[in-house]
């Protein structure tokens, strides 16, 4: 085909698979001069599309698709770029009625490897499937990682922080959309334990009664509970200016990576083979290791299936830190 001018991206969730498509954005646009990137997602993961600006126009989902679709026709788009492959993007590619690239999920992998223990899935990140999808343009990996953009009206000054945490803290993001990616509290708490640092812990305002239990067991000279106080942009901003962060497989997760920042990452029913580990960036994978039950899905459920959660409960936490090993708290 020839040279596109105008291309339109299609990844309509969750926060953590946005992210991870930004190098396909950054690499189509730096080396494919005076091309058009238009990206389509959902209203709620706007915050991610307007401050990029390797993006020159994002496209929103509410409640029709075929209202999007409408918006989507107007533009005439030379290509579509599929990076989410579900019956919604295949809906729109087909009423686009545009040549399109699409990523290969693996669903008939990830399945055996959830369902019988098999993993024949290629030891390549998501990220690096997801550039795959472009080769055909011409477009490689310019090995600049993750991007996570956070507008200036979201940026945090550490001032905003209580005094115990303005000189220095470890990140926690303690959220999950899922309870199987997530400590029990009495875990979280065990492995705050271990964190001889100031804890800012982040996540939604369904986290922050966790975290209030995890700042009342151990004080608010140890422990900031942020949770639910501040937009993603701003926990992001947060997650920044971290020395370190400590996550469950959630969407901070890969913005912590996309700041270049040391990721201890906490794993319950999913695995790093499932591809979507920190990219490129220092990290420790914290797993249970030779657990036969694991995964025991690709995306989480809302309780163990087998009613023990080992891949929580006996996960080891009490891990080298060391950076921050030199400073201690009083």
């Amino acid at each position: 085909m020839a040279r596109p001018t105008k291309i339109l991206i299609l990844r309509f969730s969750s926060i953590g698979d946005i992210v991870l498509t930004s190098p396909v954005v950054r690499c189509l646009k730096q080396q494919l001069p005076g091309l058009l990137v238009h990206y389509a997602t959902k209203r709620a993961y706007s915050a991610l599309i307007g401050p990029n600006p390797y993006i020159d126009k994002g496209y929103y989902l509410d409640d029709s698709l075929a209202a999007l679709i409408r918006q989507l026709r107007a533009e005439d788009y030379d290509l579509v770029i599929d990076l989410h492959n579900n019956l919604r993007t295949r809906a729109v590619k087909l009423a686009l009625g545009k040549p399109a690239y699409t990523v290969d999920k693996l669903n008939w992998r990830k399945w055996l490897y959830v369902r019988w223990k098999v993993n024949c899935l290629p030891d390549r990140h998501i990220v690096d499937r997801y550039l795959d999808t472009v080769v055909p343009l011409g477009v490689s990996n310019d090995g600049g990682g993750l991007d996570y953009f956070i507008p200036d009206a979201d940026r945090l000054s550490l001032d905003q922080l209580p005094a115990t945490h303005r000189y220095g803290y470890a990140a926690y993001a303690m959220g999950g959309q899922h309870a199987t990616k997530r400590l029990p509290v009495s875990r979280m708490i065990e492995l705050v334990q271990h964190i001889d640092y100031p804890v800012v812990l982040l996540g939604g305002a369904e986290d922050r009664e966790a975290g209030a239990a995890v700042e009342q067991a151990l004080g608010p000279d140890r422990v900031y509970n942020a949770c639910g106080l501040y937009r993603f942009s701003q926990s992001a901003s947060l997650v920044q200016q971290a020395r370190v962060v400590f996550s469950h497989d959630t969407g901070l997760m890969h913005v912590a990576a996309a700041f270049r920042k040391k990721v201890y990452a906490l794993w319950g029913n999913t695995t790093p083979e499932l591809g979507m580990y920190p990219y490129q960036t220092p990290h420790v994978s914290l797993q249970v290791p030779n657990l036969p039950c694991r995964p025991c899905s690709k995306i989480g459920s809302a309780r163990c299936p087998q009613g023990h959660f080992r891949c929580m409960n006996e996960l080891n936490l009490a891990v080298p830190m060391p950076e921050l090993s030199h400073e201690r708290i009083a």
